[in-house]
């Protein structure tokens, strides 16, 4: 395993985080200002009565010469989890990270129960015993000694368990297991739970130019945490790279879509109406010769300094298009109002 060495990854002043790097809240600890999501590379996995969990097959080669570019090209930190692939996207970011573990910031999260042989979800576990199981496993998974991040992967938790898990979490950064901890959800008033640590770092939500948040934006403002976004690129929708009545691979989510994942329909591909959004806001998205991802990503930094946007990735080429986003930085307050405008809001 590598040794637990936090130098490179934490920012020793107060500095003012530059347009290419964030701070993560009250942590110290610096990333790059994109981040990427880990979720597609753990290739796939299902329910327990068989609807898909990932996002179709994956090359373990590909994605490990992804992970690598894309930390040529400066991106420091790499969110995952152990249920993506039952723990094979795990096991996968730490092959490819190997000796550069010191040089990068590792997220992953907790609270899911799976079978790893058969790739299969069995529920959930909220208790503060199987989140010490469950950092134990992700630690082997990943080849490494310490995360720097951990996430209660519950989004909907009851808030009196989430308070004695943020107590284990405490109890893990005094063992040197974590640097910090945080919680995936989308609701504020739980975020406001693990908030009361003194080593929550963030809020992992869902945020994107098709889907607000105002309320995490201002609980992350007010609470002094980092703002770390999933679902960055509207799974996919705003990547100019989908259509309308094209069905996905069977292994797909986004081909037998769960209510939370909104703008597909099953075997029918991108809803139309979403799609339609997106083209709208097009010329927005593609200026100063952006992608229409990197200019998806250029307006989560314009909402707010303190965001992370972790897209997710399957291929170097989408690793370089992510990362070329870096360069071109946040669009222009102007262009934010331009967006509302158009998206009526």
């Amino acid at each position: 395993m590598e040794s637990n060495e936090h130098t490179k990854t934490t920012s020793t002043s107060s500095s003012t985080s530059t347009s290419t790097t964030r701070t993560l809240g009250r942590s110290g600890i610096e990333v790059s200002a994109l981040g990427f999501g880990c979720w597609a590379i753990g290739g796939e996995w299902q329910t327990a009565d068989g609807q898909p969990l990932g996002w179709g097959k994956v090359d373990d080669d590909e994605s490990v010469r992804a992970v690598r570019r894309a930390l040529d090209l400066g991106v420091t930190f790499f969110d995952t989890a152990d249920a993506y692939g039952t723990g094979h996207s795990e096991r996968v970011l730490g092959r490819a990270l190997g000796k550069r573990r010191a040089d990068v910031v590792v997220a992953t999260k907790w609270g899911n129960v799976f079978d790893e042989e058969t790739r299969t979800a069995l529920g959930q576990d909220d208790s503060p015993a199987y989140a010490r199981r469950a950092l134990t496993a992700s630690l082997e998974r990943l080849g490494t000694d310490y995360v720097d991040l951990y996430q209660l992967h519950i989004s909907d938790a009851d808030p009196v368990r989430a308070a004695e898990l943020r107590d284990t979490c405490e109890e893990f950064v005094r063992e040197g297991l974590i640097r910090a901890y945080a919680w995936s959800t989308d609701d504020p008033d739980r975020a406001a739970v693990f908030a009361q640590g003194p080593h929550c770092a963030a809020v992992q939500h869902r945020l994107n130019v098709l889907q607000e948040a105002p309320e995490l934006l201002a609980f992350c403002e007010q609470s002094n945490l980092a703002s770390i976004n999933r679902s960055p690129l509207a799974m996919g929708l705003l990547t100019g790279k989908q259509s309308a009545g094209r069905a996905l691979d069977a292994g797909d989510i986004r081909n037998a879509p769960p209510a939370w994942l909104p703008g597909f329909t099953e075997n029918r591909g991108a809803d139309p109406a979403w799609l339609a959004k997106a083209d709208a806001l097009r010329s927005i998205l593609t200026s100063g010769g952006r992608t229409p991802a990197q200019g998806a990503l250029a307006w989560i930094w314009a909402r707010s300094p303190r965001t992370v946007p972790i897209p997710g990735f399957r291929s170097v080429a989408q690793a370089e298009e992510n990362a070329g986003a870096i360069a071109q930085g946040p669009l222009t307050a102007a262009q934010l109002t331009d967006v509302d405008r158009v998206l009526g809001r």
